[in-house]
């Protein structure tokens, strides 16, 4: 099978689990950064160059999304699509999952339990905007986020109404959630790859950290998932039409709620967590997925 990864760095961890998973199964994998490919629609005719050159008989292709090349990335992955190529990465699904509060509204219409959220682009009542969170602190977060990066935690009305009107002056989009105190900068993130969650782990934050994640200095280990947990996570991806997914999970004494569903999951975390080959589960499923057979 001819499979082109989509990738901005051939070294990146995650790029080297997949290209070696897929070449160890006999298929002819190619690393392409999407930000260099060229897109044309010439007489009805979806075609995709690289470096000057044609892609023709790809057969799948594994997008590597990262935040700062969604759209034009998301553009790539729609020609592929376009062309008949299996995509293990849905454009649509990417663009929907990519933003936190459309994925979050997608989840909630679906019944997923996720903590009490709200977003606004008002800023002349801003104490009436945070008056409907009845308990400090608050988990501000711009949308665009990522790593734990541009997420806050505030500890008071004051300082939440001060950081919104700064972020909005900045044209900043954000959406503020409710502190969910018993997970104690804990998470959990489930790997799901097709109909199965194949891997979970638990991330620890480090100590006077709030954020759990493992970009910044958390620490990680094994951990069970409770049947609901498992149902959530296979329900998350699927609303959200993600074949390969990274949910992440906070326990609540209410139960389960799901703060982020991560449409481009990395996996040197939960692999070298889990020693679990997730790579190879993607690998599986493109051929599963493609119409060229083996």
């Amino acid at each position: 099978m001819n499979i082109v990864i989509l990738s901005r760095s051939p070294a990146l961890y995650s790029t080297q689990s997949i290209y070696k998973a897929a070449t160890m199964r006999g298929h002819f994998v190619q690393i392409i950064d999407h930000m260099y490919c060229d897109l044309s629609i010439d007489k009805g005719a979806f075609k995709v160059f690289y470096n000057g050159y044609e892609l023709r008989s790809i057969h799948a292709v594994i997008p590597r999304i990262g935040a700062t090349a969604t759209d034009y990335g998301s553009y790539v992955v729609r020609h592929f699509e376009q062309m008949g190529v299996y995509s293990v990465l849905k454009a649509e699904s990417l663009l929907k999952a990519r933003d936190k509060f459309t994925s979050l509204q997608i989840l909630a219409k679906n019944n997923i339990p996720i903590p009490d959220t709200a977003t606004t682009n008002f800023t002349e009542d801003l104490d009436g905007f945070i008056d409907m969170f009845a308990d400090h602190p608050l988990i501000i977060k711009l949308l665009n986020s990522t790593h734990g990066e541009g997420v806050i935690k505030s500890e008071s009305p004051k300082v939440s109404i001060t950081l919104l009107e700064a972020f909005l002056k900045l044209k900043h989009k954000i959406l503020i959630q409710e502190y969910i105190k018993e997970s104690s900068g804990t998470d959990i993130r489930a790997f799901v790859v097709g109909d199965k969650v194949v891997a979970a782990m638990e991330r620890i934050a480090q100590n006077g950290e709030f954020r759990s994640n493992l970009h910044r200095g958390a620490v990680s280990k094994i951990v069970n998932l409770t049947n609901e947990e498992i149902s959530i996570a296979k329900k998350s991806a699927r609303v959200l039409g993600l074949q390969v997914a990274g949910v992440d999970i906070l326990r609540s004494d209410r139960g389960p709620l799901v703060i982020e569903v991560n449409a481009s999951p990395g996996l040197e975390g939960i692999e070298t967590t889990t020693n679990i080959n997730i790579a190879r589960s993607i690998i599986s499923l493109v051929e599963r997925n493609s119409k060229y057979k083996l």
